[in-house]
């Protein structure tokens, strides 16, 4: 498999995650904003799906979690800093995840796809003639669905930590994070906050199972093949120091996906966009304008 050979046996990935980091694949604790964001409901596709929303600005972005997240718990200073006049930014909370409740999370094989829909029908049911799209690890695989399946409704899309398919190396880091009780406290306290610790600790082990159905695919596919189809411009970010998506998948996502550009920050984790939130954002509205 591509990216497969010469590496060695990754550290267990509560190992790697020292203090201050947020959770694997996209989950983080919450951060504190301002009023002007608002929460509410509406249903989609037979569930209610919960969003914030905050900005007045013409361009309308779409926020996008990764594993176990929602929008308080990963986008806090997106919520709060993404310029409000040039931006309406919406972040949402995938069903099974936050708020979203219920139903609880579950993993069949389109669960990605399920997903993409859920999102692109929840902007539509908001009104929005046309969106783009902010996608972080899981959310970033979602987005990139979205973008190829429903190309006259993306404007623009950044992605970052996120695989276009698994490989060995990447199902032995799922397993890494597979038991909660291993994870930092600082990581693990916000999510058992927001799901309660079984659910939490449950949910967890699903992802990792779900997650890993795709190894058994050819070529460990989620959405390789639909990499030719993104039409919107797109900018892939990558953090050198991601523990938990190394480097060729953003190169396989760059090469790819036409046109899009790759960027690199030498220092960036997988939560690149909360531990250097003022580059990165500066690096989206620059991109998305």
């Amino acid at each position: 498999r591509i990216g497969g050979a010469g590496w060695v046996r990754p550290r267990p990935l509560w190992a790697a995650l020292r203090p201050g980091d947020h959770a694997p694949r996209g989950a983080g604790p919450a951060a504190a904003f301002g009023t002007s964001v608002t929460s509410a409901k509406v249903a989609v596709n037979g569930v209610q799906l919960h969003y914030q929303q905050t900005g007045e600005g013409d361009h309308a972005i779409l926020l996008l979690p990764g594993m176990l997240g929602s929008g308080e718990t990963d986008f806090g200073p997106q919520l709060k800093n993404l310029n409000k006049k040039l931006f309406t930014v919406v972040a949402w909370d995938p069903r099974g995840y936050g708020h979203s409740r219920p139903p609880d999370r579950d993993f069949p094989a389109d669960f990605f796809e399920r997903d993409a829909k859920d999102a692109v029908d929840l902007m539509k049911a908001l009104k929005f003639q046309k969106v783009s799209l902010l996608g972080w690890s899981d959310g970033g695989i979602t987005a990139l669905i979205a973008a190829a399946k429903y190309p006259s409704y993306i404007h623009k899309m950044v992605i970052w930590g996120a695989n276009a398919y698994v490989t060995d190396k990447d199902s032995m880091i799922y397993e890494g994070i597979r038991d909660v009780s291993k994870w930092s406290e600082r990581t693990r306290k916000p999510l058992e906050a927001l799901y309660g610790c079984d659910y939490f600790a449950r949910t967890c082990e699903k992802w990792v199972d779900g997650i890993r159905q795709f190894q058994h695919l050819p070529d460990g596919n989620i959405c390789r093949h639909l990499l030719p189809q993104v039409q919107c411009p797109t900018l892939v970010v990558h953090g050198e120091k991601d523990p938990l998506v190394p480097r060729f998948h953003a190169d396989f996502i760059h090469e790819h996906v036409k046109g899009s550009r790759l960027h690199l920050m030498p220092e960036g984790k997988h939560n690149l966009h909360l531990r250097f939130a003022n580059e990165f954002n500066k690096l989206a509205e620059d991109f998305l304008q």
